[in-house]
């Protein structure tokens, strides 16, 4: 009887051992293509850290303890969470991975105290942060001792923040549930895995509380990039040199370089309303000529400006409050190899593309994208540039029930103070509020063949005599032309444009931009930010038509 039971224990334990054997062939299959540590860290850097942080079993949950053997065999780790020091082409990062193959990469206690370990090594540091996330969410099985992690994750995760820290995070498939809740909508960039599961409650879960079926694609990583929750979409074949990109971006000698310290040579002079700046054939033109140059569909649009003024622009999306709006176009550049940020309206070319982007006249989600984008500037010290390019706000119902007004005001006010200079050009018409949200400047310039009003002259027509086809008159009366604008000092320099307008060539007019970036960008970051502001907020100082005196 007693060799029987012996027998059978034997039994019991090779079985075991078996399926754990199977467990650990089909994870290694799994770990050679699904780590993403191994995708992106430089071949032998990682250095694995916290490796002494286990799971305590804080509620001695029944069978929790198997689970947890049988899961470290087959994700071979003990616990969801990896992480540790590494480089991306050289560059140092402190990096951590919740695998899915751990309890569906649920954050326990142990993962959620390797993730916050992790924030805070990258704050004593000082170098980048990067977590990819892969998660059903908090782990049941330790109760409310898992669901704190959220709190302790997004904690550490904003000190990073509020220090200056820079932190990629990376959503995989599934990112949902109390992961998607916390650190892992916190990334100063967030990037997405194609199709990937993001979202807080699972589809199953919804359909069976809403009694619905959800649409093809719901709650999918383009999902989330549509509605403004991620920054791209990146396939795993990019997604190394897309973080490289990143991380160099943010670190090491160009992103530290201001231009102050910068050893440009610009040879011109920023061109104002003087009559020898502008072509022989200006003075001939009446404003409503201008007024057709600058809506001319042939005229350069803000992508031309980025293909030839900036290298490597890395596009940004989402306003992260469930809008993208693409007719706000913002992200990361190089400018002379320092980085800056670039923002502009988007018209689009043909009639689909121009639809799509509500022919450049953002809504509320495309001004609060910009604001979250300056502010990004702000905080790692990139100036920022602004091409404005529109017709006004979009002034549809969905706008005006989103807080149009309330997105404009906000731009104008945090662009009072932000830290950082700001110059701004009109590059075709710029109207109402809707131009000016992105143009509270230290330097406003325009095209020469740019017009900036309160509104569109047909619109001055129609509501002042209720007779459009006075537009041209209008034109005159408004002061809408960049000469007229300069010599009222309304604003700072008049671009030359060629003979016929910048449409018929682009070239001389980028030189001439070039060169004046280059000067008023090494002017700017070499003062004093109490001064750089006080200035600003002088500019705008308006008494009876007269800008006051800074």
């Amino acid at each position: 009887m007693e060799a029987e039971k012996t027998e059978n224990r034997f039994s019991e334990k090779r079985e075991t051992l078996l399926s754990y054997q199977k467990l650990r062939e089909k994870r290694s299959v799994h770990h050679r293509t699904g780590s993403w540590l191994r995708l992106v860290l430089d071949k032998g850097s990682f250095q694995e850290l916290f490796t002494d942080i286990r799971t305590k079993d804080p509620l001695h949950f029944p069978g929790y303890q198997k689970k947890l053997e049988e899961n470290s065999i087959r994700a071979e780790a003990s616990d969801a969470c990896t992480a540790g020091l590494g480089t991306i082409e050289g560059i140092p990062v402190i990096a951590a991975e919740l695998s899915r193959f751990f309890l569906m990469g649920s954050m326990g206690t142990a993962a959620g105290e390797k993730l916050a370990a992790s924030a805070e090594e990258a704050d004593r540091r000082k170098i980048p942060l990067l977590i990819f996330s892969a998660s059903g969410g908090a782990r049941m099985q330790e109760g409310m001792f898992s669901l704190l992690q959220m709190a302790k994750t997004s904690a550490a995760v904003q000190r990073l923040r509020d220090h200056g820290g820079f932190y990629i995070s990376v959503l995989t498939n599934p990112t949902t549930g109390g992961v998607s809740a916390s650190y892992a909508n916190l990334g100063d960039i967030i990037l997405a895995q194609p199709g990937a599961l993001i979202g807080f409650a699972g589809p199953r879960v919804i359909e069976q509380t809403i009694g619905e079926k959800l649409p093809e694609g719901f709650q999918r990583a383009e999902f989330q990039l549509e509605h403004g929750f991620t920054d791209r979409v990146v396939p795993e074949g990019r997604m190394r040199q897309e973080i490289a990109s990143l991380l160099r971006m943010h670190t090491g000698k160009a992103a530290n370089r201001r231009f102050a310290e910068a050893d440009f040579d610009p040879e011109s002079e920023a061109f104002s309303d003087s009559p020898e700046n502008e072509n022989p054939e200006s003075g001939l033109l009446h404003p409503y000529d201008r007024v057709q140059l600058a809506r001319d569909k042939a005229r350069p649009r803000i992508s031309a400006f980025i293909d030839s003024l900036f290298d490597c622009f890395t596009e940004l999306c989402g306003d992260r409050l469930g809008g993208e709006d693409p007719a706000m176009l913002g992200g990361i550049a190089y400018f002379h190899g320092i980085p800056v940020t670039v923002l502009g309206h988007r018209k689009g070319r043909d009639l689909q593309s121009s639809l799509a982007c509500h022919f450049g006249m953002p809504g509320p989600e495309g001004y609060r994208k910009a604001l979250r984008i300056m502010r990004q500037a702000e905080k790692f010290h990139r100036p920022v540039i602004t091409f404005i390019d529109t017709p006004g706000a979009y002034p549809g119902k969905e706008a005006e029930e989103n807080g149009q007004s309330t997105a404009i005001a906000e731009n104008l006010a945090a662009m009072s103070v932000l830290r950082t200079p700001v110059i701004s050009v009109v590059l075709g018409e710029g109207s109402s509020g809707g131009a000016l949200a992105i143009g509270v400047a230290d330097q406003v310039w325009m095209l020469e063949n740019a017009v900036y009003s309160v509104l569109s002259p047909e619109g001055f027509a129609s509501i002042l005599w209720k007779d459009s086809s006075r537009s041209a008159e209008a034109c005159r009366l408004m002061h809408m032309t960049a000469q007229d604008l300069a010599r009222d000092h309304l604003i700072d320099a008049v671009i030359p444009e060629a003979e016929g307008g910048i449409q018929k060539n682009m070239h001389p007019t980028v030189d001439v931009l070039d060169r004046m970036l280059c000067k008023e960008l090494k002017r700017l970051c070499s003062l004093p930010e109490e001064i750089l502001l006080e200035e600003r907020y002088q500019k705008y100082r308006v008494a009876e038509g007269e800008m006051r005196p800074v």
